[in-house]
């Protein structure tokens, strides 16, 4: 019988299965959409229930489209959004609150109680007291639903991401894990000892016996209940969305690069068994578990990529699908000058400005639609560029490949001017989908289905390659123009 992987991909705005085969071709795939939920300014949910029942929903149609069975599946690998955060009754599974997604902002009055702390913070876990991960998330949620406090000192209630939540309900309440590369983002997990922290969990006034176990990223964690499939199937890899697509794109040697252009875009840099603390903005964050062994990464991101495309689209309407803005960008030789700073959310790394707001300069009577979205497409490039900078200032070593993926990486005018401004080759494998595949790869390898590394990097096919066709002189002044906007923009806002 044909044995295949099966990927979840939980991500911010739709559940996703994939099936593989070994050499990484999708077999069946299945998404569904599910709501997003803005109670006030700022802030973002989910409702668990309503991602438990869209991921199981698309795993069912995926085996059905293909028509498989459980039996057709040798491992399920799980990737998710990070840092959202979810609160359930260890006894029903209920989940108290919604699941409070990494993009709400509501805890920033907690973050900035603990900028004192930060320092330790940053020692133990990679991370800055944002209220981006999930500690003062699932602190807000003890402080502000009912009862909630008592009840988890008593041992009632757990704490997980949403990879913790879905081997939980698939194992049938049996198991209740977090692998290391979503446990490190919480904020509560020391990533030298690779242990929840007393002193972390102790400045959120957070109850230990909610915490998961801290686990690999490929191990057997159980099995599935029969009755979700017709018959137990193992689940064997997790790993947080990013980490996942760092190991998709087998990027697994120390100085190993990859950017991921999404709606935002996350470069990670691979920096071996040994975590490297950021002087220049960025996160430090733990790669993955494998075989008894850690990899750690820095990791930057840029909050607006893609989704700069989509406001040319849907706001400015300068075309009416994101594949046209490489076809007009392509019609013009330059961009006569102008700079975009596509700051809608404010600046992520390495500038951390979160009061910075978009901005174009250069602006000239000849100005023409084709100019700004050559521009804005160059924005992006810009961003990362900064980021492979921070990383190489952080590592003393230089970047000279990058490994690319995410919907934009299709771009080929983004990816030569990413070459020519980085001054790096740009390696595009044919499958883009390595979010799932990384989760694939770790499941894969637990149960024999890959025999090592080197058989993933085997089954790798890379579709296109591109090199610098850029002089330095001019690459020197389209980066001084593009900090010129930048530190403009950031003036603005004063």
């Amino acid at each position: 019988m044909e044995q295949y992987i099966m990927a979840l991909d939980q991500g911010t705005t739709s559940s996703r299965t994939i099936i593989y085969d070994k050499l990484g071709n999708i077999i069946s795939v299945a998404q569904k959409e599910f709501t997003q939920i803005f109670p006030r300014e700022g802030w973002v949910e989910h409702d668990a229930m309503e991602i438990w029942a869209t991921q199981m929903g698309t795993a069912q149609e995926a085996l059905l489209n293909a028509n498989l069975t459980y039996q057709n599946i040798a491992a399920i690998g799980i990737t998710n959004q990070r840092e959202t955060t979810v609160v359930w009754d260890k006894k029903t599974g209920e989940p108290v609150y919604n699941a409070i997604v990494w993009q709400c902002r509501r805890t920033a009055d907690y973050a900035a109680r603990l900028k004192p702390h930060e320092d330790m913070i940053r020692a133990k876990t990679g991370l800055l007291a944002d209220p981006y991960f999930s500690g003062t998330k699932l602190a807000w949620i003890l402080d502000n639903v009912p009862g909630t406090r008592e009840r988890a000192s008593r041992g009632e209630l757990l704490f997980g991401t949403i990879e913790s939540w879905l081997i939980w309900r698939m194992t049938g309440g049996k198991v209740h894990v977090s692998d290391y590369s979503n446990a490190c983002r919480t904020m509560l997990f020391d990533i030298n000892t690779l242990k929840w922290d007393e002193e972390l969990c102790g400045l959120l006034n957070i109850p230990m016996c909610m915490l998961p176990e801290p686990v690999e990223c490929s191990a057997h964690y159980g099995d599935t209940v029969p009755q979700l499939f017709g018959g137990p199937v193992p689940i064997t890899g997790a790993a947080g969305d990013q980490q996942a697509a760092l190991f998709g794109e087998a990027c697994f040697s120390e100085g190993d690069i990859k950017s991921t252009y999404g709606t935002g875009n996350f470069l990670l840099l691979n920096t071996g068994e040994k975590p490297v603390p950021s002087k220049n903005g960025l996160l430090t964050t733990i790669a993955w578990g494998l075989n008894g062994k850690v990899n750690y990464a820095l990791e930057g991101s840029v909050f607006i990529c893609g989704a700069a495309i989509q406001w040319l689209r849907d706001q400015m309407k300068f075309f009416r699908s994101a594949e046209e803005s490489e076809t007009l960008a392509a019609s013009v030789d330059s961009t006569a000058g102008v700079y975009v700073v596509p700051a809608f959310a404010g600046l992520g790394a390495p500038y951390w400005d979160p009061e910075a707001r978009g901005a174009m300069f250069g602006i000239t009577r000849g100005t023409t639609r084709e100019h700004i979205i050559r521009a804005t497409l160059q924005s992006l490039v810009y961003q990362n560029e900064d980021l492979i900078s921070a990383m190489e200032a952080d590592t003393g070593r230089q970047v000279t490949t990058l490994k690319v993926d995410g919907g934009a990486a299709l771009n080929n005018l983004l990816m030569q001017f990413q070459a020519d401004i980085s001054d790096v080759e740009i390696i595009r494998y044919k499958s883009i989908e390595s979010t799932s595949l990384g989760a694939a790869y770790f499941a894969g390898l637990a149960v024999g289905y890959y025999d090592s590394l080197a058989d993933i990097i085997a089954s790798k096919k890379i579709e296109k390659t591109y090199r610098s066709t850029l002089g330095e002189k001019e690459r020197k002044e389209k980066l001084e123009g593009w900090h010129r906007a930048v530190n403009a923009a950031r003036a603005f806002h004063g």
